[in-house]
């Protein structure tokens, strides 16, 4: 954020991990009210050059980290292991702290996978880290910008359930829908605790172990494209203890998700 005092308004800097993220944005925002002034956007360049394009290398999401854990640190664990083109760990836009996770690019596959199995459990600062392959948030497809559906905001999301509430419905996905598949999308926001699928009906439940990382997941995930499908998140039906009746939850909610599209849901603008 730039806000010195010019003769300009203040102006930001927003740095994507993925190169089309960052064009969809672009196309989003610019030209957007926001606080009831027009936003200009474009690419930002410095006096060199631009920010090299990484979204043809090999991501790894490495996960669990403890709060002091820098971009430097990761960069320097998974070193070892080949080039890195990038590495970075990821901070609340608010608050500038770790939100507990990060990403770690390769030129090369291989390295990628040796990172993956190696680091896996190791200890990084005060914590066994959890890595994968990263998995990113496309842009929205076209048919769902035409039918006008808002993006979800975290602040209305996170009140929309009792804070006791962890899980994440996830429907829409007709073929490929799997454990590991739910595990590479939902585990970048946060610790989870069990899955259910049930890939006939093409939805699962995902138990996070906060309500504020389901919120996260519910924002971040809805509308986004996985094998194929767009798919639909909400929050889990409630049940009155949501650890102990979590198995229960997912068998007495099978008549219940089977009918949610028929379901009027109320979203929000950013």
């Amino acid at each position: 954020m730039i806000t010195e005092h010019t003769s300009n308004d203040p102006y930001c800097f927003v740095e994507f991990y993925e190169h089309r993220d960052a064009a969809a944005a672009l196309a989003a925002m610019n030209g957007r009210k926001i606080l009831g002034k027009e936003v200009k956007v474009n690419w930002a360049t410095t006096p060199s050059s631009q920010k090299k394009d990484t979204s043809n290398h090999f991501h790894v999401f490495v996960g669990d980290l403890s709060p002091e854990i820098t971009t430097e640190d990761i960069k320097s664990a998974f070193a070892p292991f080949g080039k890195i083109s990038d590495a970075r760990v990821v901070k609340d836009m608010a608050t500038g702290k770790s939100k507990g996770y990060g990403f770690v690019s390769f030129y090369n596959k291989l390295d990628a996978e040796n990172a993956i199995v190696h680091m896996g459990g190791q200890w990084l600062g005060g914590r066994q880290i959890r890595t994968n392959w990263a998995t990113r948030k496309p842009p929205a497809p076209k048919s769902t910008q035409e039918n006008n559906t808002k993006q979800l905001r975290f602040e209305d999301v996170v009140n929309q359930s009792s804070p006791k509430n962890c899980t994440v419905y996830c429907g829409g996905i007709a073929s490929g829908l799997t454990d590991q598949l739910m595990r590479q999308t939902f585990s970048p926001f946060g610790q989870i605790m069990e899955i259910r699928v049930f890939p006939e009906k093409g939805y699962s439940f995902v138990r996070f172990s906060t309500h504020e990382s389901a919120a996260h997941a519910i924002v971040s995930v809805n509308g986004t494209t996985i094998e194929g499908h767009v798919v639909k998140c909400y929050w889990g039906k409630e049940s009155p203890d949501m650890t102990k009746n979590f198995q229960q939850l997912c068998s007495s909610s099978s008549n219940w998700a089977s009918d949610f599209d028929g379901i009027s849901v109320t979203v929000f603008w950013i």
